[in-house]
């Protein structure tokens, strides 16, 4: 322990995995912003309490769990020679539940009415909410525990890592959850990344990786845009105020 305080390697290391760490998490920020927007304020903080510190529990227990990370990884059947193992079930599910989620939210943007949500979706059960957030760290965790695995040798620098990449995570997710909150538009948009990232991992669990810089691009490249209409409105806002 003592020798990687003193290598430049290790820290590295540890600064690289940190930083993939928080690009990974972000997925998970925004499906948790876009889960807790139709709960209470109250509710909302709680949820997003638990559910970061569900997946920083999962993450923990995967890496100390790594022979068993790797079995899921051998292949369990082959059709057509494709080999399909329980990760890549996961892989699958996961991005399908992501797809039929955020598909679902999007229908109940457009089908409201007079700026009111349909009925049974403005209060949604506390427990329901969290139950998909456990479904959905699972998921997430799986896929960035298994990418530090081949990144770095060592648990320490996993560790560190990770609780840094959480720490960031917990900081950033209460202004994202106020700001898509805030802006509705930014809600559809949000919406619309977790569909490409529910595609991204059901193409994974078919074998066919999607590099994840690509949408990572296609996410900052869409935000920024969101963002200039942004600050466009209220510049229209406050002009006409003035008039």
């Amino acid at each position: 322990m003592l020798e990687l305080l003193v290598d430049p390697h290790a820290w590295a290391a540890l600064v690289t995995l940190t930083v993939l760490e928080i690009v990974l998490g972000i997925d998970n920020i925004v499906f948790i912003s876009i889960l807790v927007s139709r709960c209470s304020q109250a509710e909302a903080k709680r949820a997003r309490q638990i559910g970061l510190s569900l997946a920083f529990i999962f993450r923990i227990i995967m890496l100390f769990g790594l022979t068993w990370l790797m079995k899921l990884t051998a292949p369990v059947f082959s059709v057509f020679g494709l080999g399909f193992s329980w990760r890549d079930f996961i892989l699958i599910g996961g991005g399908l539940f992501l797809i039929a989620k955020a598909t679902h939210e999007i229908h109940n943007e457009v089908e409201a009415r007079d700026g009111e949500a349909p009925a049974g979706v403005t209060s949604q059960s506390f427990f329901w909410v969290v139950m998909q957030l456990i479904a959905v760290d699972l998921i997430f965790s799986l896929d960035s525990i298994i990418t530090a695995i081949g990144m770095v040798k060592d648990i320490e620098i996993m560790i560190a890592a990770v609780c840094l990449a959480m720490i960031v995570m917990y900081v950033a997710s209460g202004p994202v959850a106020a700001f898509i909150k805030e802006h509705p538009t930014t809600k559809m948009l949000a919406l619309a990344f977790l569909v490409l990232i529910g595609m991204a991992l059901v193409a994974d669990g078919f074998e066919v990786h999607i590099p994840r810089g690509y949408i990572y691009f296609a996410m900052a490249f869409a935000a920024a845009v969101e963002a200039f209409n942004v600050i466009a409105g209220s510049n229209r806002k406050r002009a006409r105020r003035k008039a």
